[in-house]
């Protein structure tokens, strides 16, 4: 039996930069475990040409540590990158790119384990016994989960998924055929042109038909302007923490219309440059149709075909619509992960999400010295950069020094331009 000062649970980004950031605190003991045997990020949907949507500063450690050495430049420049990286790209950078960042610091993590799946989680008398693959047990007085989040699908495409239904994250590893068969694409977020950039590169393998949609009125841009991006800063969590939940849930209604689910610029411009080429200069046979203001209500197999409804709902009509191929770009849910399963009486529940304290962890109904922390759970009461890249090393650290009850990093001391308090 290990016994450690706190155990993260899962290593995607949000528990990696917590790892990082605790790496050089020698007088506490941690350990991060995961289930997958390497570090992957999003892999079912890393397409050649897919760019991260923020800035390579908002990595695992800038924003609170520059000097630490899991740094993103300090990747480039253990690399021999770091020349070419910055005549290339200036301060963006591909997802590949990030992920082999991430998987660089993780090598360097004595506290990540990988390949090692937590069966289950009780309470013991020495604190939180955790159990994994293998009956391996460790004991911790502090958890942190970042077991990440699974694809959204609508109940009534559930039944189709294959090799002709699928959601986005599946993209790479299902490989569809697209070449010449009616494709429908659905949900107008950043993956979902993503998706119909993918469709549309080769000229020798484009889909005979392309139907994308949208539920909102149009395929709205990200909002990438300074006074926006004020969001997703630390001063911005704070005061949007103390308001009511009634405002807050108003708030984030707000933001994701206004465009925080939106799709970068450069991304909708060459999307709307690539068909303008397609139809008028090489004059390709492909048909395509960009639908706003659709919901995908059904789908049901008609012989050969599959058929989706369609309603628009400004007109409040239903199209039945044949295809032979349905993407669903349809975003990720949270829930109350199988091996806390066991501890799911002692946590208490507001409208089926954990009640979160500004310090991210949560209300626990056991011994008071056990605490419990979150990565990703928290946009309801922290904001719409919870699960974002955008705040990660912040949060990391927040939560860090409230484990360790001092402050190993400073968080509060960020100024904005707005006067959110």
């Amino acid at each position: 039996m290990t016994n450690v000062d706190f155990l993260g649970i899962g290593v995607g980004p949000a528990n990696l930069s917590l790892a990082a950031l605790t790496d050089p605190v020698t007088d506490l003991k941690a350990e991060f475990l995961e289930a997958k045997r390497e570090f992957r990020w999003h892999p079912g949907l890393m397409l050649p040409d897919s760019q991260l949507t923020v800035t390579f500063f908002r990595d695992l450690v800038t924003l609170v540590d520059p000097t630490s050495r899991f740094s993103f430049l300090n990747f480039l420049v253990q690399e021999g990158r770091a020349f070419r990286f910055l005549e290339a790209n200036g301060i963006g950078c591909s997802r590949r790119e990030f992920e082999q960042y991430f998987q660089w610091a993780a090598a360097q993590l004595p506290s990540v384990r990988f390949g090692t799946p937590v069966e289950s989680v009780a309470v013991s008398d020495e604190g939180f016994q955790v159990t994994s693959a293998g009956g391996a047990i460790r004991t911790t007085r502090t958890l942190v989960l970042g077991t990440g989040s699974e694809p959204r699908l609508p109940a009534f495409a559930k039944p189709f998924i294959g090799d002709s239904v699928l959601h986005s994250s599946q993209l790479t590893d299902v490989r569809p055929q697209w070449k010449g068969r009616r494709v429908l694409v659905v949900g107008a977020g950043q993956s979902g042109a993503e998706v119909v950039s993918h469709l549309l590169a080769d000229d020798n393998a484009l889909p005979s038909s392309l139907t994308w949609t949208s539920s909102r009125i149009g395929f709205q841009p990200l909002d990438d302007s300074p006074f926006t991006n004020e969001w997703f800063s630390a001063p911005f969590v704070h005061y949007f923490n103390g308001l009511s939940d009634g405002r807050r849930a108003e708030i984030l209604r707000e933001q994701k219309e206004a465009g925080g689910d939106g799709i970068t610029d450069e991304l909708l411009t060459s999307i709307y440059r690539r068909l303008y080429h397609l139809d008028t200069v090489l004059r390709k046979d492909l048909q395509h149709r960009l639908l706003p203001s659709r919901r995908a209500l059904g789908l049901k197999q008609d012989g050969s075909d599959l058929v989706a409804d369609l309603h628009d709902v400004n007109l409040d009509s239903v199209e039945r619509l044949p295809v032979d191929l349905v993407i669903f770009c349809t975003g990720y849910q949270r829930g109350l992960p199988e091996y806390l399963k066991p501890l799911h009486d002692r946590l208490p529940l507001t409208d089926g999400d954990f009640r979160i304290r500004p310090d991210y962890s949560i209300d626990f109904d056991g011994p008071e010295d056990l605490r419990i922390y979150v990565h990703g759970l928290a946009e309801r009461t922290h904001g719409i950069s919870d699960n974002l890249l955008s705040l990660v090393s912040w949060r990391s650290a927040r939560i860090l020094n409230s484990i360790s009850g001092r402050e190993v990093h400073q968080v509060d001391k960020t100024s904005t331009t707005v006067s959110w308090q």
